[in-house]
């Protein structure tokens, strides 16, 4: 990683932006659609039609909601890793490095059990500030990991 760049104080979260404008964007839409198609559906449509029809709109908000609340924390026992369906913890000592190669969707962090886990809170769709962020976390690592300065 060719930034360098102090290490940011603690606690800090790194999450998108755009991602995050996108999916809640998109939710609030889909549900407001849904409530006012369910409104004016015509006679044949019953109530039960009417509520799927807002409950689809909602369970749609709900997997958008997944995708958008993507995030990556640190604090000062470790990193937490939100992804869409999980949350990963991790100590300081477990984590080796973080790695954001042009055309990745979003950052992987590298573990010392030899795992491999995608940071989708550090996306690379956002360029300039993917890069400081995966610069800022690959700080942390060095100063608080035991992986130690790069070779």
């Amino acid at each position: 990683m060719p930034e360098t760049v102090p290490p940011p104080s603690l606690p800090v979260t790194w999450r998108p932006h755009r991602g995050r404008i996108v999916a809640y964007g998109f939710a609030a839409v889909l549900v407001a659609g849904s409530l006012v198609f369910a409104v004016v559906l015509p006679e044949p449509f019953s109530l039960a039609d009417r509520v799927a029809m807002v409950g689809l709109g909602g369970l749609i908000a709900g997997v958008l909601h997944m995708l958008g609340r993507s995030r990556v924390e640190a604090d000062e026992q470790g990193i937490t890793l939100v992804n869409a369906l999980r949350v990963h913890r991790y100590s300081w000592p477990e984590v080796l490095d973080v790695t954001l190669a042009e055309g990745e969707p979003f950052a992987k962090i590298d573990f010392a059990d030899g795992a491999t886990i995608g940071a989708m809170g550090i996306q690379g769709s956002e360029k300039a500030r993917a890069h400081h962020q995966a610069a800022e976390l690959a700080a942390l690592i060095r100063e608080r990991g035991e992986a130690g300065e790069p070779a």
